[in-house]
């Protein structure tokens, strides 16, 4: 038997995660501190009551927070490591993200323009991201904002969100709810409401919000501040930028047909500013540091593919990688591709250099691997592809082309329309397939 604390819930955990002190708690959960026995790294441990869940018809809405968390791996997004279960009590491990709401910070007063800015770029890199995968939040507000140790924003709480299959046969959604004074007025109107657009004025009001320090729509009752929400009656503060004031009320257009788009919002010339703050990726330094291999003389070196054994050739092959097994990845998430070919590795590389050249990449190569770096920021970070050159036999080679950082979605798109046309006629092809690109 496990050890129990004063909650009733064992301090050591399915063997991995030791249990420590409350960090905070809702009407349906705790969070614990907790350490991973195996790597020694700090988590926080949500707990959620499995009677308690069922008793108010809440299991779907676990159900779902727990599938959407999965599908959004973001660098704005608090990230769940893993979901455990007893008998009375679901666990979600996730990122620990000490630096507190966002909500505090802007109790204590407004924020200046170019930290809003920073906040509100993060926000915006997060919810286009969710929509790209079809989830949408439907309760953004400062209290659902963290604030990790570098002062990076990450959205937390996806128990209201909401997936593209959700959608009515109308092609829109139609369950009210969100915090009513970040509601859009196409939510409270009942009437079906697109969840991007229904998002992108939450994010208004937040915007609003960091700039102002006090809500756009204020009222002591709750119908006399609806009402002035499906008019988008609000006043901005004097010290509002030209820029700021503009792109909020652009935001908070009580229209959603005529509301601005992400795209538009990500253009708009007080979003442009200053440069989006991203976290450095370690393929952006691996990248870097990536250097061409000298021989003892200091001459370049002539390093030949290195021979696959059978091994090798079983673990590259599609027929034998089991990984579908254990992943519920689609094949248009794949984030690697493979093919043979009978040219020489010169011939591979040259070619990926000019696909890579167009496409705004910045190259680095050695005699069998071929490193490319976005130039221009896409939804997660710059996207990086290597490629590596394998010999099966002197004449007939395999390369495996993978993602090493980037948005996947952004990596298949590159795949299919940029890298795939490019290499046709270089790709060996059996006769009894078309095509051996994977």
């Amino acid at each position: 038997m496990a050890e129990k604390n004063r909650d009733c819930h064992p301090t050591l955990l399915h063997g991995r995660y030791e249990l420590g002190r409350m960090l905070g708690h809702g009407t349906f959960a705790k969070v614990y501190l907790a350490r991973n026995l195996q790597t020694g790294k700090s988590v926080a441990m949500k707990v959620v009551g499995k009677e308690k869940v069922i008793k108010v018809g809440m299991t779907e809405q676990v159900k779902r927070e727990i599938s959407v968390m999965k599908m959004v791996q973001h660098p704005n997004i608090v990230e769940l490591h893993e979901v455990m279960a007893s008998k009375s009590k679901i666990y979600f491990a996730m990122e620990l993200v000490r630096g507190g709401e966002l909500f505090s910070k802007i109790a204590k007063g407004r924020l200046r323009e170019d930290v809003a800015r920073v906040y509100f770029q993060q926000l915006i890199s997060a919810v286009d991201f969710c929509h790209s995968r079809g989830v949408y939040h439907r309760d953004l507000k400062p209290e659902n904002l963290l604030l990790d140790e570098e002062g990076n924003l990450k959205v937390t709480d996806f128990g209201l969100s909401a997936f593209s299959e959700h959608l009515k046969p109308d092609g829109l959604l139609h369950t009210t709810c969100g915090t009513p004074a970040y509601v859009a007025p196409e939510v409270i109107g009942k009437k079906g409401y697109d969840g991007s657009k229904a998002d992108l004025w939450s994010c208004g009001v937040i915007l609003y919000v960091l700039l102002a320090g006090f809500l756009p729509f204020q009222e002591e009752n709750l119908v006399a501040m609806y009402r002035k929400i499906y008019r988008g009656d609000f006043k901005c503060p004097p010290w509002f930028s030209p820029e700021a004031r503009r792109l909020i009320t652009k935001l908070l257009d009580p229209n959603p047909s005529t509301r601005i788009a992400v795209s538009k919002v990500t253009d708009s010339s007080w979003f442009k500013k200053t440069v989006p703050k991203m976290v450095r990726s370690k393929s952006e330094m691996e990248f870097d540091t990536f250097n061409v291999e000298e021989d003892s003389n200091g001459d370049k070196s002539t390093k030949q593919p290195e021979t696959l054994n059978a091994f090798h050739i079983i673990s590259l092959s599609e027929g034998f990688d089991l990984s579908p097994l254990f992943e519920e990845k689609k094949r248009e998430e794949k984030e690697e591709m493979r093919f043979a070919t009978t040219r020489p590795a010169s011939s591979v590389i040259s070619r990926i250099e000019e696909v890579a050249k167009a496409g705004k990449f910045s190259v680095k190569k050695s005699e069998t691997i071929v490193k490319l770096q976005g130039q221009e920021i896409g939804r997660k970070g710059k996207l990086a592809i290597a490629a590596e050159i394998h010999a099966v036999t002197p004449s007939f080679l395999v390369v495996e082309v993978k993602k090493d950082n980037g948005d996947t979605l952004e990596y298949n798109q590159f795949c299919s329309k940029e890298l795939r046309p490019a290499l046709k006629d270089i790709v060996w092809t059996s006769p009894a397939e078309n095509s051996t690109l994977a």
